[in-house]
């Protein structure tokens, strides 16, 4: 059975870093995923701890009882700008090297690229990975990528023959619930394509932007390039949710107890806990009845 991790996103205002341990604990968790935060890894910016600080999310992931199922990282490693790009990369050999420290053995990212450079921002992609892949492999990680709305690869099926042009099984896929519909609505198409490359699935839901024929959100001007999208509790959106748990079913992945599965609800702050326990719950129906 995967790992079903807390995203502690919504208690950033709240909590000390530290303090997520027990957060997680008191809603039910055993596992936690590390997403950007000023005092570990913020977004697109070299990591703030050092070896002590490492020590101390060692014990209080200990104390708690929960573990760390995998980081999340947030750097422009395929932007389509030489400098950025070249900053991101040195970031990630300090996140390799974090990652091995805390003896985490799975990284979730994504691509953070631009749309309007998407050529350029591939070739930036590779070329960050030619550096990175061997400190990837011989560190024994695996890095599981999402093409997030508003990235240089957005649709599923496309970002997934790029992953696959890698032709590495140090790299998979993260497929996000509430990514769903940019994505191309395409799970039970695209899951069996991942196979084992699937490594990390994200629970939130979202709403079908496409619907109403491209009217159900409207921003001014007509045509600008924003992305919309929610990361709303299970059910309160549009997603098939048993229609994906059926496909990680029949694709083998809810048997793995190397995959994660990761509540990232954000639109909730206000009753954060409660929800965190919601979203638990609803997870291990959700795989119970996809099983049955």
């Amino acid at each position: 059975m995967p790992k079903i991790a807390l995203d502690p996103t919504p208690f950033h205002a709240s909590h000390d870093f530290l303090d997520f341990f027990d957060v997680a604990a008191a809603a039910g968790y055993e596992w936690l995923q590390i997403t950007p935060h000023p005092d570990v890894i913020p977004f697109f910016a070299h990591p703030r701890v050092d070896a002590d600080y490492l020590r101390r999310i060692r014990k209080r992931s200990t104390d708690a009882g929960v573990g760390i199922a995998s980081l999340l990282p947030v750097q422009r490693w395929s932007w389509p700008e030489e400098g950025p790009r070249l900053a991101a990369v040195r970031n990630w050999r300090r996140i390799i090297e974090i990652a091995s420290e805390l003896e985490v053995p799975v990284i979730n990212t994504e691509f953070s690229g631009r749309p309007e450079r998407a050529e350029e921002s591939e070739a930036g992609f590779f070329a960050s990975m030619e550096e990175l892949l061997p400190l990837i492999e011989r560190a024994g990680l695996t890095v599981n990528i999402d093409p997030h709305p508003d990235d240089f690869v957005e649709d599923g099926l496309a970002a997934w023959r790029l992953i696959r042009g890698l032709d590495n099984p140090a790299i998979g896929f993260v497929y996000v619930g509430s990514h769903t519909f940019h994505y191309g609505d395409r799970a039970t198409g695209l899951i069996p394509q991942l196979g084992e490359r699937l490594g990390a699935v994200y629970t939130a839901d979202s709403f079908d932007h496409r619907r109403s024929h491209g009217l159900r959100y409207i921003t001014n001007p007509p045509g600008n390039s924003v992305r919309v999208h929610q990361h709303l509790r299970i059910g309160d959106g549009d997603v098939d949710w048993a229609e994906l748990f059926g496909a990680l079913a029949a694709s083998g992945f809810l048997s793995r107890d190397d995959a994660v599965i990761c509540s990232n609800v954000f639109a909730e702050d206000e009753s954060a806990a409660e929800t965190s326990r919601f979203q638990l719950e609803t997870v291990r129906r959700l795989i119970a009845d996809a099983a049955g």
